[in-house]
């Protein structure tokens, strides 16, 4: 065998010496999780009607809990039960299994669906954020009706998120924290990439030249300022009404 063989042959050994110990160290972080501050971290996530994140759960829990392997170690233990330990909008919730769902269905009068105008505003505020009116509107091609942004910023998907430091400063528009829990996305970078959209038919196998996925961000762009709620809004002004909108 060669020097540089047994050279790699060595560093693949020390390697993996490395992560079995990182991983033990890690069993011995989740062993030591005190059971009260695991039973207490359990019942505040039962009872809660939102998700609870790790700072929220820590200042209930008594001090020196250790919120992150308290998490794994009931993340670990609700796997593959009938209710899990899952993570939206970077926060915690237990969740009815997914494929017991149809167990929990209940029969309800179906409520109004959002037209098609809505669905696609929705989808480019979701990918583009932040996003002035204008840019929606050269995105879909057509004036965008004000009942249109509307409706989704009344369901809670949608809020104003700051201006553009563009003349007429603009309000941005970006998606909320119930748009991640509705649809079960940790954060936004979290939405279906290409591969993805191709694989459930949402886009052809070979999507025009140039086409891309653009990857949405929850913070401030550079040409982004905060939105004062104080500020006119004049930009809310109803624009020419899209007949997809009825």
């Amino acid at each position: 065998m060669s020097r540089v063989a047994r050279l790699i042959k060595r560093i693949e050994s020390e390697m993996g010496a490395e992560s079995e110990s990182d991983s033990e160290i890690s069993v011995d972080r989740e062993a030591a999780v005190d059971p009260q501050h695991l039973r207490m971290a359990e019942a505040l996530l039962f009872a809660s009607a939102e998700p609870l994140d790790a700072k929220t759960l820590s200042a209930s829990l008594p001090s020196g809990a250790d919120v992150p392997a308290i998490l794994s170690r009931l993340h670990k233990d609700y796997e593959g039960r009938g209710v899990t330990l899952v993570s939206v909008a970077e926060k915690w919730q237990f969740r009815t299994a997914a494929d017991l769902a149809f167990l929990l269905r209940k029969e309800q009068p179906e409520q109004r669906r959002l037209s098609r105008a809505a669905i696609e505003t929705l989808a480019i505020v979701a990918y583009h954020q932040p996003v002035t009116r204008a840019e929606i509107e050269d995105i879909r091609g057509v004036a965008l009706s004000k009942g249109t942004i509307d409706a989704l910023m009344e369901i809670g998907w949608v809020k104003i998120r700051g201006r553009k430091r563009t003349p007429g400063r603009p309000v941005t528009y970006g998606t909320t924290e119930a748009f991640l829990v509705q649809f079960g996305l940790e954060n936004v970078n979290h939405l279906p990439g290409m591969d993805e959209l191709k694989a459930a038919g949402f886009l052809d196998a070979i999507p025009p030249s140039g086409f891309d996925v653009p990857n949405p961000s929850d913070q401030l762009g550079p040409d982004e300022d905060p939105y004062d709620a104080a500020d006119s809004d004049d930009d809310l002004a109803t624009g020419s009404a899209d007949p997809r909108d009825s």
